[in-house]
């Protein structure tokens, strides 16, 4: 049987309070069980999973992740909202926060990029809906990205459609 989607993701952390603030308090996450000083899993706000994210704390002296720098390892997560509104408002959000780092248009995506307390990026998008879609956008996605500009997609495709229409993602933006 093929996978069919990534279930959760494990991160190692300096201060699980610190990391539980932002998760949940920027993102909505849910703290579904912890260990005091130890782990802590979390539960994405429209998930069913038994947890989203589970977190693993290292301790204040840990150092910066050098991945994609001078070592392999992660490069972000990916989570995905309902609709561009819901982007926009997190956008918002992760810009007071000073964690916003960038915004790209895949054309099959729309994506904004940020980083949390330790500096682990994550990507929130919203992906355009399947009967939306068209060969050009599918075509352009396979090449570089573009700039976004949240508020001419809200306006071409609106603020409340839908995320992907329930079907499985094209061309999901990297």
């Amino acid at each position: 049987m093929p996978i069919t989607r990534l279930n959760h993701a494990v991160l190692y952390v300096r201060d699980l309070e610190r990391t539980r603030e932002f998760y949940q308090g920027v993102l909505g996450f849910q703290v579904l069980s912890q260990v005091p000083g130890v782990a802590m899993f979390f539960r994405a706000p429209a998930s069913a999973n038994d947890h989203d994210l589970g977190v693993f704390q290292i301790g204040a002296s840990a150092g910066a992740s050098t991945a994609g720098r001078s070592t392999v390892g992660l490069y972000h997560l990916g989570w995905e909202v309902d609709t561009l509104a819901e982007l926009a408002r997190l956008a918002s959000l992760l810009s007071e926060r000073g964690a916003l780092v960038g915004a790209s248009d895949h054309f099959t995506t729309k994506a904004v990029y940020a980083r949390d307390p330790d500096g682990i990026e994550l990507e929130v998008c919203w992906v355009v809906p399947v009967d939306r879609l068209n060969d050009d956008l599918v075509r352009s996605s396979r090449g570089r990205p573009a700039p976004l500009d949240l508020d001419r997609e809200i306006e071409r495709y609106g603020a409340r459609t839908p995320s992907r229409s329930g079907s499985p993602a094209v061309g999901t933006g990297a």
